[in-house]
């Protein structure tokens, strides 16, 4: 019983995997349950049997592309001492994700929110959700920044948030469609510059 729920979470993983490919190539409105079926060559039951329907998988790709970017970008960096030292590591840790992974398969959190930004919905919503979920644990890293005194007292969690979020959206662009090699640099560079004006 037990290899059978193990093969049984294993072609779970795999449709979902698959189906997160799917929604980096081509959209999260891209994902259908026969698309997957096709693509790892089961039967469009046996995918509806594991993962439910269309929109509890296109969920559960927002949730796997979230797993894997907070345990790339976040997990890594609470190892460092709170303050600037676990906040700078974030961002670090965030460019070199963009700069290795995003780069070639795209980015399922800013393409998905361009791509719903005039929709409303379950998807729409569960996204934002997960976006803001992430912004959410940026802006408490960086009230930790302040509050040990390593940024200005005055400094605006939301507005440094902000700025850093326009920068890595910027680099995705930079990345992806000019295809521009230097652009991690350029980010790393105008990140430090940014840094400067908020230090205590």
């Amino acid at each position: 019983m037990e290899a059978k729920t193990q093969r049984s979470e294993l072609t779970r993983a795999a449709i979902i995997g698959a189906a997160l490919d799917l929604a980096a190539a081509e959209g999260l409105e891209s994902i259908t349950l026969q698309a997957v079926a096709d693509r790892i060559g089961l039967s469009k039951s046996g995918v509806f049997s594991r993962v439910g329907s269309r929109e509890t998988l296109q969920k559960a790709v927002v949730e796997e592309f979230g797993r894997r970017f907070i345990d790339d970008v976040f997990v890594p960096a609470m190892q460092q001492p709170k303050g600037l030292p676990r906040l700078d590591t974030i961002v670090q840790r965030w460019i070199v994700r963009t700069r290795d992974v995003e780069a070639k398969s795209g980015c399922v959190f800013s393409a998905g929110a361009f791509e719903l930004d005039d929709k409303e919905g379950p998807l729409r919503d569960h996204l934002h959700n997960e976006i803001m979920r992430w912004r959410s644990a940026l802006r408490r890293t960086v009230m930790q920044a302040i509050e040990a005194g390593h940024l200005k007292a005055g400094t605006d969690p939301e507005q440094l948030v902000s700025e850093i979020y326009s920068l890595m959206l910027g680099m995705v662009h930079d990345v992806r469609f000019m295809r521009d090699p230097r652009t991690a640099e350029r980010v790393q560079s105008t990140w430090r510059r940014l840094l400067s004006t908020y230090l205590a």
